[in-house]
């Protein structure tokens, strides 16, 4: 993240509000029999689709893209898919990620399951090409702040970003 970034910090209700909107976007679709989550971040959407849809076959492809949380690097494969995954149908098979970014993950996975139907809660341009299904679109320099990785604290308004919190008495 730099310092022209802008932030996007979305709460646990607005996101799960987004995968169910996710998962009504993927119902009609439909021919799904299993769900690949790109750890980690695919995690939470993947459980919200998989009741949503009735999917029991959940599996992970356990991908690394992201080092010191903020720094992209080389994609690694840390789990690859599993033979219950493979010896599936791809067509029948959904990835779900909670973003695609630069779409070196998605490619990663992708080029795995080649015919598998690739779903994301929020995309931005540059990965947008390898995305089948999204929510929400933001810009390329939007950092987005997912309910996991955040707590409850003082926001600055926008037209004030020095600001400090006021202390009451």
């Amino acid at each position: 993240m730099h310092g022209s970034d802008k932030v996007f910090p979305v709460s646990w209700d607005t996101f799960h509000r987004d995968a169910r909107a996710l998962a009504w976007r993927l119902a009609s679709i439909g021919g799904f029999s299993a769900i690949v989550a790109v750890t980690r971040g695919g995690l939470v959407p993947a459980a919200i689709v998989a009741r949503e849809l009735g999917i029991r076959v959940v599996e992970t492809v356990c991908v690394a893209s992201y080092h010191e949380e903020r720094e992209r690097g080389e994609v690694q494969v840390l789990k690859p898919l599993t033979d219950t995954i493979l010896a599936r149908p791809s067509a029948e098979v959904l990835i779900i990620d909670d973003l695609v970014d630069t779409g070196a993950t998605a490619k990663a996975v992708r080029d795995m399951l080649s015919d598998a139907h690739f779903a994301t809660v929020y995309a931005k341009p540059q990965g947008l090409p390898l995305v089948d299904t999204f929510v929400t679109e933001v810009s390329q320099d939007t950092w987005i702040f997912f309910p996991w990785d955040t707590g409850l604290s003082f926001q600055a308004p926008i037209g004030k970003p020095d600001a400090k919190p006021r202390r009451r008495a």
